[in-house]
């Protein structure tokens, strides 16, 4: 046990301590306050020879002065006297100390189990419900691999070429740094440091990266033995052609396991580490070969082999069996992988999913898109079962060329569409279809909006305003019941973005959202039952008790039945009669200002589907609006999707002697009725008649004296499949 000789000794008798203090007091041959004159010191306040009896603090301010200089002098006053022991035990302590937070952080940063995961997303397989697989995303990684298991040969070329003092070294082999440093060859990092490096870092290149890879590795060879990091190494690494992990590159490039790959086959997958996406031997054959030689030339030095060895070596043939004939991206596996990696655990296995894509309704929808004189514009198209199952998903003309699902990621404005919460509103505020409301122009006030071509009329009932879709009605009815009842309903029945309160041109659309978060919106109101959750993967039936609980919103029957009124009367009667089927149907159309967003969000049957089309750029649309050319996407679709013929359309109503409204959403004479079902549509110039010809859709077009002659295959060959099965039923016995 040292002492601390700054301490003061303590008095054999304390105590005699105040008689000590006492005589020493009375001996004194000086005072506290005796010898202060300057003339009685040197210049530097040290007691001079003629009081001896200072020598006590003389020893005080000797002291004082062996520390003027040097490295104490920094130090406070207090800690200048401490001895090199005190400070030796002070230092083991703070290097104890960092080295427990270092252990605490690199065990919350770089945990050992990190080691044992794929450090690529493992593949995912997405189905349609019927099994037909739609996309594949995802890295080929396969089971791990135990270095017990594999042979010596396998295991050499990895060590020659990347590592060769693996069994040797401490994670970080400074030889193999110096010799980097001196040849210029090789970045001398271990295999221990380039686990470190793609299990816990990011490629990044800088020495804060290149610090921690080293920490990290000399982490894993205190806690893991040499086969154990061996293993995770072989397992995780890259070898191109998005092949992560030893196993998964021997069965892709040579079709074997890796406990039976040949000597040559195990030195060419050794040689794709150092550049794996440009040496891969299905892309640079040349290259690999020549990586390969290399590879043979360590085995040599390293005396794993002889030079006869391996000149006797030849380049391995390939053996490729993989064949990626499923897509690796669509517009709806791009939406749903990301739940799809949710709900399938980490690990090295695949992974197949079923989803709730339905592919007949998608291969409607995809042919439907494709018959349609869209332009330069683009379209989307999203249709769900009420419960929100998504069944068809088309977030562009063409996924190759841009993969941007407007569908689920572009925030258009919905446009007359939204008129919906404000009339579902009123009716939930006591409001009834009957009831009538102004459609007189606005005269006063800021925000003046109009009607499509100015025409107005004194009053009109709530179910002609929804479906001729005047404009001045809706921001009445919305003044009427506050734009809080409005948003509110809008809240209850998905709607998410952000709606501006107290700002009267919500009412026609102008707050921006997603084409799948407004058809979502829909479903509820046909179903029912809100909101409802657009999803890709089927959920358990709910259950008597999980329906009492779910929290799920509902209107009242007169509300629904009103709400549907509406809905129903602007399909048939108002601005989407382009869209009419033959079963019951209900839908909304909207046109944004200045035709920028065309659409058209309806139900029939058990579908909710809706239609968007517009520019990237948000430019005007060429005489597209939501009565047009939406109304029949989603027409064609339901017809497709439902076996509903179009229905015949009714004839067009006298104008109004009191004023009439002019459709918002109804172009310019590009699509007449002619009676008998038929229709006369203008198309790019083209003057196109569509009509039905014993249940089978058909396109006759004429330009400049050119016929072209379209039909629905699927119709017909249904049609045809049905007339057959007839015959046979009547041929039979």
């Amino acid at each position: 046990m040292w002492s601390n000789p700054f301490s003061r000794r303590k008095r054999d008798n304390p105590t005699d301590h105040w008689a000590e203090r006492d005589l020493a007091l009375e001996n004194a041959p000086w005072t506290p306050l005796h010898g202060l004159d300057d003339e009685d010191y040197p210049a530097r306040g040290y007691p001079s020879d003629r009081y001896p009896h200072g020598q006590g603090v003389w020893d005080d301010f000797a002291a004082a002065e062996r520390y003027r200089t040097g490295w104490r002098r920094f130090l406070p006053k207090k800690l200048q006297g401490r001895s090199w022991l005190w400070w030796i035990s002070r230092w083991i302590a703070a290097i104890l100390m960092l080295f427990i937070v270092l252990v605490a952080y690199l065990a919350i940063t770089a945990p050992l189990n990190k080691s044992l995961q794929p450090i690529a997303p493992p593949q995912i397989t997405l189905l349609a419900a019927d099994g037909t697989p739609i996309a594949r995303n995802g890295a080929m990684v396969d089971e791990p691999v135990l270095v017990a298991d594999l042979p010596e040969h396998v295991l050499e070329p990895f060590l020659a070429i990347e590592d060769r003092r693996f069994y040797s070294h401490w994670g970080v082999d400074p030889r193999g740094v110096a010799r980097a440093a001196w040849t210029g060859h090789g970045g001398g990092s271990t295999i221990t440091q380039q686990l470190a490096k793609f299990t816990f870092l990011s490629p990044e290149q800088t020495l804060t990266r290149k610090a921690r890879e080293a920490l990290i590795a000399l982490w894993l060879e205190a806690w893991l033995t040499k086969d154990e990091i061996l293993e995770r190494y072989l397992s995780n690494a890259y070898f191109g052609d998005n092949m992560y992990g030893l196993r998964a590159a021997s069965l892709h490039y040579f079709y074997r396991q890796p406990e039976n790959l040949r000597p040559e086959q195990a030195a060419m997958l050794a040689g794709l580490l150092q550049a794996p996406s440009r040496l891969a031997p299905t892309r640079n054959p040349g290259l690999a070969a020549a990586r390969y030689e290399l590879v043979k030339g360590a085995l040599v030095a390293a005396g794993y082999i002889t030079q006869d060895e391996a000149n006797a070596m030849g380049v391995p043939a390939l053996d490729v069996r993989t064949r990626y004939d499923v897509p690796t991206g669509t517009y709806f596996a791009d939406w749903a992988l990301p739940e799809a990696r949710e709900l399938s655990e980490v690990s090295y296995s695949r992974h197949t999913l079923t989803t709730t894509l339905d592919s007949r309704l998608q291969n409607i929808a995809r042919q439907t898109i494709e018959r349609a004189p869209l332009g330069e514009a683009q379209v989307a198209l999203v249709a769900m079962r009420t419960n929100g199952e998504v069944v068809a998903m088309i977030g562009g003309r063409d996924y190759a060329s841009s993969p941007f699902n407007r569908a689920t990621q572009a925030r258009r404005q919905p446009g007359s569409t939204f008129k919906l919460f404000v009339y579902l509103a009123a009716l939930r505020a006591g409001w009834s279809p009957d009831d009538t409301i102004p459609n007189t122009e606005f005269t006063q006030g800021s925000y003046r909006p109009s009607n499509y071509n100015d025409r107005y009329s004194d009053r009109i009932t709530l179910r002609q305003a929804f479906a001729q879709s005047s404009n001045v009605a809706a921001v009445r009815l919305f003044n009427e019941v506050g734009s809080e009842a409005v948003i509110e309903t809008a809240r209850e029945l998905g709607v998410t973005s952000p709606l501006p309160d107290g700002d009267p041109s919500l009412a026609l659309g102008t707050s921006t959202m997603t084409l799948l978060e407004l058809t979502a919106a829909y479903a509820g109101v046909a179903a029912n039952g809100f909101p409802v959750e657009p999803r890709a993967f089927p959920i358990a039936e709910e259950g008597w008790f999980d329906w009492l609980w779910n929290g799920r919103g509902s209107l009242g029957n007169r509300d629904h039945a009103d709400i549907e009124e509406l809905l129903r009367s602007a399909i048939n009667d108002g601005t989407g009669r382009a869209a009419t089927l033959s079963i019951a149907n209900y839908g909304k159309t909207g046109t944004s200002q200045d035709n920028r967003d065309a659409l058209f969000v309806g139900y029939a049957g058990d579908l909710v589907v809706g239609v968007w089309i517009g520019n990237d750029d948000n430019s005007p649309l060429n005489g597209i609006s939501g009565g047009g050319l939406p109304a029949r996407i989603w027409s064609q679709f339901m017809r497709g999707a439902l076996g509903a013929e179009a229905a015949p359309p009714k004839p067009t109503p006298s104008p109004d002697p009191s004023g009439p409204v002019e459709p918002l959403d109804v172009p310019d004479l590009d699509d007449i009725p002619l009676g008998d079902g038929r229709r006369l549509i203008i198309r790019d110039g083209q003057a196109i008649i569509v009509t039905d010809v014993e249940g089978v859709p058909v396109e006759v077009g004429v330009r400049d004296g050119d016929f072209s002659f379209e039909f629905d295959e699927e119709a017909a060959a249904r049609r045809l499949e049905e007339e057959l099965r007839r015959e046979g039923m009547e041929a039979g016995p």
